[in-house]
């Protein structure tokens, strides 16, 4: 929407130059996107949001503007000279569906001479993006843009009848507008006819054979008050857009239509030589009225925590045109709109008030609707940041803590948070393997839920996997040359129900990615490059931190995954909860990554039901551990958790863990087999162990191990 700053100083004589009348009006939550010199002008770009029609005109936003500065809204003084007979003389109006046109009102101006607009309409026109036609068409548009109402201009002489009848179009109805192309109609839409044919589309664009000319003597200025989803839908299906529907589907000032009209009719006498008729044919079956509205002032404070005196918010809502129902008449009729505003504004001290909403405020319905007009004019800067009082004792839910504490484990282990959208393109389909927990799901081919009407072109899949997000922020970063990433995601994954018409499944997923150099703090380069472990122990570590049991990690095969360098994870009793490993060449190839990727992806939500550790206190002692080291040849098919379950089955009594030193795979090795290096640590309550004894227990041990294995013990 073009406002003219020089227009708008003439409706309210503002003392604030352009650039920072800018900034007010934004901050009262009109928009001005921009601000561009006009000649010996201004004109501020304001982007509107849809439930403020009110705005989409020079006197809209004039009212704001005198509401800011304490001023008062001039409308010019604009009076037709009247010639001694009535309007009902020339024509008459008919609605015979008052539902889709509650007022119609028609004034006629006689002897009119169709020329070219005067300089100054045509450069006020101009500026604000409008093209000029001629006097009588652009003294229509200047209206429109000074008051906010559409109006239009009809030859009398090209109705028939000189009748005008407002009705729902006839089955199979065809009418050529103004653009010049004939359109069919349905019975759904409105129509301003005569006594022959349809002659305009209601609240969107006149018709071909009714328009204007330079022949044109005697014309009929229609202005109206149109249901707003009647003009929305027949714009709407007809694909039309034009500024007389942009105002009709939000909702325009039914109390306007005659002094817009008047505002019109006198411009035309002025500058197209023209008589007015004595009066208007004002059709008006079913008088619309304004809600009235309660505001507590304490709830100003309670809802946005700004503390304004009642005598302020008087002040702002009866500048805005709010009127104190018990004091001034609900009629219109009884109102003074000599400047647009009510003048009748007594003051109510009284702890609830209660106001009438101006015929102009189609969004105003219920109290907070004015708690957020005195909070905007008080300024939402002065609005602090704090916590909502409450009257109970809050908590964390268990889930959060865990949570919590699990986002905290991951951050240290220096993985970043990602969020990514919950919809993902349908080309993923069937690419990554699903949570054990969807695996009899993943089986069906419509186990995915997808968008009837999706927001994003192309992503018409709810997620079934975290990872699908995830990598392409891998991707991401990768084309911005950054080429270490470590981040991790946790969000809801959703499948389809096994029976249809149920609603979706929603598990709780954790997923982590990482690649490129494993980065120290304060180090340039990195040492090594991030291997499968890196994304194991970010995981164990955010296990531990939810005080749970230890995860088990078995060798698996896995759809997206490396085979061999691959496992699935388990809680420890067992249940299987997803998968980690490195990113199979294929699914690499499809993202066009070069380097090694590593994923993993949980159940978040069994992680949240599984059993918690039992935390239990125990003194430090007060005697030294005894370490042992061992180094065995083993196969490679014996991985590490093997041993170390060993160890532990073992149960030998002063051995407190056993931790590995190292692996080694190379030259001097057989095929097949690699080196295992543990460390054993050995501790008893009460005693220092003597070497005697250590030397027993680790011998126990390592005989063990290389009975189970078929391992050589390497010195």
């Amino acid at each position: 929407m073009n406002i003219s700053y020089n227009w708008l100083r003439e409706l309210a004589n503002t003392s604030l130059a352009p650039r920072e009348l800018a900034e007010r009006l934004t901050m009262l939550g009109l928009a001005v996107e921009g601000v561009h010199e006009a000649g010996d002008d201004y004109v501020l770009d304001i982007d509107l949001t849809s439930n403020r029609p009110d705005c989409l005109s020079h006197l809209g936003v004039a009212r704001e503007v005198a509401a800011l500065e304490n001023l008062r809204v001039r409308l010019p003084e604009s009076k037709p000279k009247p010639v001694a007979q009535l309007a009902e003389e020339f024509t008459s109006v008919k609605i015979l569906d008052a539902d889709l046109c509650p007022r119609y009102a028609a004034r006629v101006v006689r002897g009119v001479k169709i020329a070219p607009s005067p300089d100054w309409l045509v450069k006020r026109l101009e500026a604000i993006g409008q093209r000029a036609i001629n006097n009588v068409a652009d003294i229509t548009n200047y209206v429109l843009h000074e008051m906010g109402q559409p109006l239009h201009a009809f030859d009398l002489a090209k109705l028939t009848e000189q009748r005008i009848v407002v009705r729902r179009a006839l089955a199979g109805e065809k009418l050529t507008t103004l653009d010049g192309v004939e359109r069919e109609l349905d019975t759904q839409m409105l129509v301003i006819a005569d006594a022959a044919r349809a002659v305009a589309l209601a609240g969107v664009m006149g018709g071909e054979d009714s328009e204007i000319s330079e022949a044109t003597e005697d014309v009929l200025i229609e202005s109206a008050y149109f249901n707003p989803d009647s003009v929305r839908r027949t714009a709407r299906i007809l694909g039309m857009r034009t500024e007389a529907s942009n105002r009709f589907e939000r909702g325009t000032d039914y109390a306007n239509v005659l002094r817009a009209q008047e505002r019109c009719v006198a411009l035309v006498c002025e500058l197209a030589g023209g008589v007015a008729t004595e009066n208007a044919i004002d059709v008006y079956p079913r008088p619309l009225k304004q809600p009235i509205v309660s505001l507590r002032p304490e709830r100003v404070e309670a809802l946005t925590g700004l503390r304004v005196p009642t005598a302020e918010i008087e002040r702002i809502l009866t500048g805005l045109g709010f009127a104190e129902c018990d004091s001034v008449s609900t009629s219109e009729e009884a109102w003074s709109f000599r400047d647009g505003i009510p003048e009748e504004m007594p003051v109510n001290l009284h702890s609830q008030m209660s106001f009438v909403a101006p015929t102009w405020r189609v969004d105003i319905e219920i109290e907070e609707d004015l708690v957020e007009e005195v909070a905007r004019h008080t300024g939402y800067n002065k609005i602090a940041t704090e916590l909502p009082a409450s009257g109970i004792a809050g908590e964390y839910q268990p889930s959060e803590l865990k949570k919590r504490s699990m986002r905290q484990a991951v951050l240290a282990c220096g993985f970043d948070e990602a969020v990514n959208f919950s919809f993902i393109d349908a080309a993923h389909d069937g690419m990554f393997e699903l949570l054990p927990a969807y695996a009899e799901e993943s089986k069906r081919e419509d186990n995915f839920v997808s968008l009837s009407n999706s927001i994003i072109e192309g992503a018409t899949r709810m997620r079934p996997t975290l990872l699908v997000g995830l990598l392409e922020s891998v991707r991401h970063n990768f084309n911005h040359g950054t080429r270490d990433v470590r981040l991790f995601e946790t969000g809801r994954i959703f499948a389809s129900a096994p029976t249809g018409g149920e609603l979706p499944l929603e598990r709780e997923s954790l997923a982590l990615v990482a690649t490129g150099g494993a980065t120290e703090e304060n180090l340039a380069g990195a040492p090594r490059e991030i291997n499968f472990y890196d994304l194991k122990g970010a995981l164990e570590s955010a296990a531990a931190a939810m005080n749970l049991l230890p995860l088990k990690f078995d060798e698996a095969s896995v759809r997206h995954l490396r085979e061999g360098q691959t496992a699935a994870i388990s809680l420890s009793d067992g249940k299987q909860i997803g998968y980690i490993g490195r990113l199979a060449e294929a699914v690499a190839a499809d993202y066009k990554f070069k380097q090694a990727v590593y994923v993993a992806e949980v159940d978040l939500t069994d992680l949240l039901e599984a059993t918690q550790a039992t935390v239990l206190y125990t003194p430090l002692s007060r005697f030294p551990i005894v370490t042992r080291d061992v180094s065995l040849l083993v196969a490679r098919r014996v991985t590490l958790a093997n041993l170390l379950q060993a160890v532990r089955d073992e149960a030998v009594e002063h051995c407190r863990e056993a931790k590995l030193v190292g692996t080694y795979e190379g030259a001097n090795l057989p095929e097949g087999k690699r080196s295992v290096t543990l460390r054993l640590e050995y501790r008893a309550d009460d005693r220092t162990l003597r070497d005697e004894e250590v030397d027993q227990m680790h011998n126990q041990i390592v005989n063990t191990l290389e009975e189970k294995f078929d391992a050589q013990l390497r010195v």
